[in-house]
């Protein structure tokens, strides 16, 4: 191909999503899968949510509200901020890439916990900034060796609170006092994807900063918590003259119609919020001690998923895994070999989960 591609294009690695249920039937012919592997709500989406989509079907061949002016209000009010600092995405992933273009250029560089979100470094890249890996410290951000990494090029920085995949959180005192250390002209993009299913009582939303310090940009997602993930609605919360910039590089109307619907309907929901919370805690609960039973390692998360030390490789339980019908993710890609990473289903889905898992422990040691 005689097309000039810039070669900090070419490096990218791309994003590997977890495997789609049609994926598995059209492989397998497996029809009752079981996918815990992307972090979704198990629970569907909202029943509000549901019935908004009722109302908006008939007027689809009209452009959406834009800017999203309903959602935009909804936002700003549950988070005492003004409508001129709430930016909407067609997911989160959208609005890092709209930071990206903002405020990267070639050569700038952008700290990143590592492993962590994928699209982090694809964003760094995509821009020909460049990506510098901090390792994480016993599996959380390591602040202090984040801040260190700063220099004069450091243009961004990605703090994920909660950690995907590692499910730990920094505590709000922690990033008092990592963002007390970011010189003035570098931005801290906290992701809090899944912010609604902490229970640490330490820990504290980016948001809680912003008043005092413009640099800090919170995002977050309807896809997780709020089970909207294929309507794919994100935001984002900060300082206004910033906000400006993202709206002059947003496509125009990329969040359509009836994801606006259904995320205004989605944030009435309490009952239903209320009860996905409760099912990812107890769901967490008792994974933890099926699995310490069974001589297994869970690490404690706060989030909607944890990781599971498998002690053996884990690219070959998630394929066995597959053919009970059990989609996991292999944690491999993230530096993990023997570890999976799981999403908490609902009570029925966690047991068939266990059942496949012993089952394919079992065939691996009887061989």
């Amino acid at each position: 191909m005689k097309l000039r591609i810039p070669e900090y294009i070419k490096e990218i690695a791309p994003y590997v999503p977890g495997k789609p249920i049609e994926a598995l039937a059209r492989e397998y012919g497996i029809t009752d899968t079981v996918k815990l592997a992307s972090n979704e709500n198990p629970m569907g989406p909202s029943p509000k949510a549901l019935a908004a989509l009722q109302h908006v079907m008939a007027d689809l061949h009209r452009y959406p509200d834009e800017p999203p002016y309903v959602l935009t209000r909804r936002l700003a009010e549950k988070f005492q901020v003004a409508d001129n600092q709430v930016v909407l995405g067609n997911g989160s992933d959208e609005l890092l890439e709209m930071l990206g273009r903002c405020l990267l250029q070639p050569g700038d560089e952008v700290i990143i916990p590592h492993p962590s979100f994928l699209m982090y470094t694809i964003v760094a890249r995509s821009a020909g900034a460049v990506p510098v890996m901090v390792p994480l410290k016993h599996m959380t951000l390591d602040l202090d060796a984040m801040a260190a990494s700063v220099t004069p090029r450091t243009r961004l920085i990605f703090v994920c609170n909660p950690n995907n995949p590692t499910g730990t959180v920094v505590s709000g005192p922690a990033l008092a006092a990592f963002l007390a250390k970011v010189p003035e002209q570098v931005a801290v993009v906290v992701d809090e994807a899944y912010f609604e299913f902490v229970r640490d009582d330490t820990c504290r939303s980016g948001m809680t900063y912003l008043a005092d310090d413009p640099r800090v940009v919170t995002l977050r997602t309807f896809s997780k918590a709020y089970g909207l993930a294929g309507l794919r609605v994100g935001y984002g919360v900060m300082a206004a003259p910033l906000a400006d910039m993202l709206h002059r590089v947003r496509m125009p109307f990329n969040v359509n119609a009836p994801a606006q619907a259904a995320a205004v309907a989605a944030l009435d929901d309490h009952e239903f919020l209320a009860r996905t919370i409760a099912n990812t805690h107890q769901g967490l609960d008792f994974l933890y001690a099926q699995l310490n039973r069974r001589g297994l390692q869970a690490f404690p998360s706060q989030g909607n998923f944890f990781l599971i030390d498998l002690g053996r490789p884990a690219d070959q339980v998630y394929e066995a895994m597959l053919r009970h019908g059990v989609i996991v993710r292999p944690m491999n890609g993230y530096g993990y070999p023997n570890t999976i990473r799981l999403t908490v289903g609902l009570p029925e889905e966690n047991q068939r989960f266990l059942i496949a898992l012993d089952a394919v422990l079992a065939g691996e040691s009887a061989s």
